[in-house]
């Protein structure tokens, strides 16, 4: 079989790495993505063919997401035609549109809910074939196109058979022992418009929180921060981050990707952002299994409070781990099920439509 992958974020691509890795051992991979983020440097880092269609990073308008969609799709219409690929497997609404203009199969895999990414969900779903995501995902009237699994994406990249935490790479970048993770999205994403997370004030306040309890302060950003941050910026290679990441005392952050990176770590997180409540796999990654704290914009003393509590927590990491691994022993391995569900597309499909696996 020939497969052709689109990835629009890196969290899409690192879920999948793994997954694309064995399909390669047998069948023809073609990976296309677009410029977001460190997500072409990671694809260098791993050495894996790919073709970048958008180079120049888009804009965070209406408008501009519009353009992007309708730019992709010219862009990849001729390179399905040349690569002739029997399965289409990406978010992105371009793959969904065309799959069903040339009858080729499609699968729409992703972890968020229809009314988190309800501007990208009405321009995919109707044209998708299988929509993949975790079961407790809620993708709105198209239920008959879902395929549930017991399991997240970001297993796929963090599971403990894939991922090892390595405190090598702290030695290489001079990374103290005792840190604050705290990750600044840009928030321009689809789903983003709207969407407001951690301010300068409350970064001030959460640093020098930090200082008079002896942790040092790392910052990982998506954009440009102000320069009275950049004594706190981390500097590493991207390939890097979840050693860093598996190893902090806390991620505080606006991003809600990275805070179910923590999760899967078992690394305590709390994410300051308007889309607190609104995202199913946060919410049962908190209500569940307690691995990560939402605070709605605007709690301010809710924030600090609980950055006080979690810090005074003792044996904080040991508790948190054994959190984890309550998760992961109600998990599926997801990358196995994601290359048996591909591999045997489209009678995967029809075995397992509307069923939680």
């Amino acid at each position: 079989m020939k497969f052709l992958f689109y990835f629009g974020h890196p969290a899409q691509y690192l879920a999948l790495r793994e997954t694309m890795l064995r399909l390669s051992e047998k069948h023809g991979i073609t990976i296309l993505i677009k410029t977001k983020d460190v997500l072409e440097d990671l694809l260098k880092n791993d050495g894996l063919p790919y073709t970048n269609v958008l180079p120049k990073e888009r804009g965070a308008s209406r408008l501009a997401i519009l353009l992007s969609l309708l730019k992709r799709m010219v862009i990849i219409f001729p390179i399905i035609l040349k690569k002739k690929p029997d399965v289409l497997i990406g978010t992105d609404a371009a793959l969904a549109q065309l799959g069903k203009l040339m009858n080729i199969h499609r699968i729409t895999i992703l972890e968020d809910d229809y009314d988190v990414i309800k501007n990208l969900a009405d321009l995919t779903f109707p044209f998708t074939q299988t929509i993949l995501c975790p079961d407790v995902c809620n993708v709105g009237s198209w239920q008959s196109k879902k395929v549930g699994y017991r399991g997240y994406m970001k297993l796929g990249y963090l599971h403990p058979t894939i991922f090892t935490p390595d405190k090598t790479v702290l030695a290489k970048y001079r990374i103290p022992k005792d840190y604050l993770l705290i990750r600044l999205s840009r928030l321009a994403a689809h789903h983003d418009i709207g969407v407001r997370g951690l301010d300068e004030n409350l970064l001030d306040t959460i640093i020098q929180s930090a200082q008079k309890r002896d942790y040092d302060v790392l910052i990982t950003a998506e954009g440009i921060i102000a320069d009275k941050y950049k004594s706190y910026q981390l500097q590493i290679a991207p390939a890097d981050i979840h050693h860093v990441l598996a190893n902090a005392k806390l991620l505080i952050s606006d991003s809600q990707s990275m805070s179910v990176e923590a999760s899967m770590l078992g690394i305590p997180s709390i994410r300051y952002s308007s889309l607190v409540n609104k995202i199913s796999v946060l919410s049962e990654l908190e209500i569940k299994y307690s691995l990560t704290f939402g605070i709605q914009i605007g709690e301010t003393e809710r924030l600090l409070s609980t950055i006080d509590e979690l810090l005074s927590t003792p044996d904080l990491y040991d508790r948190f781990q054994r959190k984890r691994q309550k998760m992961l022993d109600d998990k599926i391995d997801v990358t196995s099920f994601w290359v048996d569900f591909f591999e045997n597309y489209p009678v995967s499909r029809h075995n397992r439509v509307n069923t939680a696996v």
